[in-house]
């Protein structure tokens, strides 16, 4: 599995936020942590293989943040960073963080780096991880295998990690400083030796300010904090122009959601407002209910009610049960279908009653 999608862009996302975060308290990455609920990386790998290879995938992406030429504070948070992922996998036994010998002085000259600037909290992460065994030491960078093409892959540094070329700071250094101060007082003694007065020197002599180093000194940390102060300025700068346009975007949506709900407001006002006219084909489809003047017999089919209030007819035993099996069948029939019932008209004059048939003799 050469890569993971989008693991990458999440290491480097809580980096960044850590990096804007302006600080290198353990405190300040772990709320960042939880926030993102970066533990959740390795889950939904089910099979053993495939969770060792992504295990060893991540801690290698981010391991790489770890070394120059990144700066001071994102090396802290990738330290950060490999502790959270080597405690959080959930590979038996646990997979290590592969160390380079040529990586190795650069990691233990930024240990002293931390214990000289008092950082006793990375000081701390680091030492639990040597406690756990938590780092391979290898010979190579990764692992090479015998009569195989060897790959070289590009590593794409990210600019905003990087620390800022600076070229003043990379020749006046403080050993550069400090050799400077011991030059200037044995300069200052020789001097003295070759004056009148042993005491002090000549001012014939005095080709040089006494406060050199001093002012160098000073001017080389106001240029250190006027870039830093730079680079803060550009990169809320950059900060501002994302927002505007992720207002502007959620203006747009608003809009457009606005305008959408409104046209099927109107669509459907349109459809309800419509008077729908039935086909004649239709009508026997429509169901028409009584009006609220007829108290208790509404919901109930004509065809009883009508029954119920006609008068007995003196008529045939054998006629009237052949109408009654006729619309015993057609009320069974219309219930089994679940057809509407067709309400007849009441004429003014009533019902007319069957002729009589005279009986036979």
């Amino acid at each position: 599995m050469d890569g993971v999608p989008g693991l990458k862009e999440d290491c480097e996302e809580l980096l960044d936020a850590f990096q804007q975060a302006d600080t290198v308290r353990f405190e300040r990455f772990a709320e960042l942590w939880r926030e993102r609920r970066f533990h959740t990386i390795f889950y939904g790998r089910i099979r053993a293989l495939e969770r060792n290879k992504i295990t060893k995938k991540t801690l290698d992406v981010a391991q790489q943040y770890f070394f120059p030429p990144y700066s001071f504070q994102i090396r802290v948070g990738a330290l950060y960073l490999l502790y959270g992922l080597y405690n959080a996998q959930l590979c038996q036994p646990k997979q290590k963080i592969r160390i380079a010998l040529k990586h190795w002085p650069e990691i233990q000259k930024f240990q002293l780096d931390l214990l000289d600037a008092q950082h006793y909290d990375a000081v701390y992460i680091f030492r639990r991880l040597r406690l756990a065994r938590a780092f391979h030491f290898t010979a190579m960078p990764k692992p090479l295998t015998y009569r195989t093409k060897k790959k070289i892959e590009k590593n794409d540094f990210k600019e905003e990690f990087k620390d800022p070329s600076n070229r003043v700071n990379s020749l006046i250094t403080n050993d550069v400083l400090e050799e400077l101060m011991n030059i200037h007082d044995h300069y200052q003694k020789m001097k003295c030796v070759i004056s009148a007065d042993k005491s002090q020197p000549d001012k014939a002599l005095s080709l040089i300010k006494d406060d050199f180093v001093v002012n160098l000194k000073d001017i080389t940390l106001e240029h250190q904090e006027w870039q830093q102060n730079r680079m803060k300025l550009l990169r809320n700068a950059e900060v501002v122009p994302e927002a505007e346009d992720r207002k502007k975007e959620e203006t747009l949506l608003k809009s457009e959601g606005s305008e959408r709900a409104n046209a099927l407001a109107r669509i459907k006002y349109k459809s309800y407002s419509a008077v729908v006219e039935v086909s004649r084909s239709r009508r026997h489809r429509q169901v028409q209910l009584d009006s609220s003047e007829s108290g208790p017999s509404c919901g109930k089919s004509p065809g009883r009610s009508k029954k119920g209030s006609r008068t007995p007819q003196p008529a045939r035993r054998g006629s009237s049960e052949v109408r009654g099996e006729k619309q015993g069948a057609e009320e069974a029939v219309t219930r089994h279908i679940g057809m509407p019932i067709i309400v007849e008209e009441d004429s003014e004059e009533g019902e007319v009653s069957l002729p009589k048939r005279r009986k036979r003799r």
